[in-house]
């Protein structure tokens, strides 16, 4: 396909300032779309993405948005419509961890923002966006590998929030097919964010021994199966869940 394949569409991305969501946005761009994303408090970072983004002939736009909140994703969705009058693509990308072993007591707060953000969170904004989203669109959910796959204690919790947003994706798809949205999830494994950089080496290792291909991820291979899920020749995958791991889920 042509390079700029998403030239005249518009993207958003949630919690694109950072990791898998900032590479995200650029993959985007470079493929023409203009792009709106969402941070929760690095304004700064988000005025500097948006800088470099325009030097690469697109239109980008960051707006502050927690997703915990989950009438903050109308709100969000509005400013972009307001701000570029579409909306093509969405990536809910925003996500955090809470890593608790059962029967050791519980922090609920943390808890309930897990569920707010990783599931609710994601629920709201793809409701949001059904609504305004042009036909033949595309809705994309960064997941996780915990959505099928434990692995360790503590992750209960965690696992159920994506798993949850693995069934809402198939819901969704039927819902939507009737105008071409297709709806579909990629089911993360290790990527090689900073954070995942900064793990001692001990841990590193031992997840990496573990993983098929022993080593993690490149953001630049999760950003391009975005991008490919986003683009006119993934019109006929909806409804699914593809992992990204290293052969980890085999």
């Amino acid at each position: 396909m042509a390079e700029r394949e998403l030239e005249g569409k518009c993207a958003l991305v949630t919690g694109g300032t950072r990791g898998i969501g900032k590479a995200v946005v650029f993959a985007l761009a470079a493929k023409g779309a203009n792009v709106a994303f969402s941070y929760h408090s690095s304004a700064a970072d988000a005025e500097q993405i948006v800088n470099k983004l325009e030097l690469q002939g697109v239109r980008a736009r960051p707006f502050q948005s927690d997703q915990a909140d989950p009438t903050a994703a109308q709100k969000l969705v509005d400013a972009v419509m307001e701000s570029f009058g579409r909306l093509d693509i969405l990536v809910n990308n925003a996500g955090v961890a809470s890593l608790q072993r059962l029967g050791e007591g519980c922090d609920y707060s943390a808890l309930d923002r897990l569920w707010a953000v990783n599931t609710l969170g994601v629920v709201a904004t793809i409701r949001a966006a059904a609504h305004v989203m042009a036909d033949e669109g595309r809705i994309i959910t960064i997941g996780s590998g915990s959505g099928s796959r434990a692995g360790m204690p503590t992750s209960a919790d965690y696992c159920g929030s994506k798993a949850a947003v693995a069934g809402y994706t198939r819901g969704a798809a039927h819902d939507l097919a009737p105008r071409k949205i297709t709806v579909n999830v990629i089911e993360s494994g290790m990527m090689g964010t900073e954070m995942a950089h900064s793990m001692p080496d001990s841990d590193k290792a031992r997840i990496t021994a573990a993983i098929p291909l022993h080593r993690f991820g490149e953001l630049k291979e999760i950003s391009a199966l975005v991008t490919f899920l986003a683009g006119p020749d993934a019109a006929y995958i909806t409804g699914a869940t593809l992992a990204i791991d290293g052969g980890l889920s085999a």
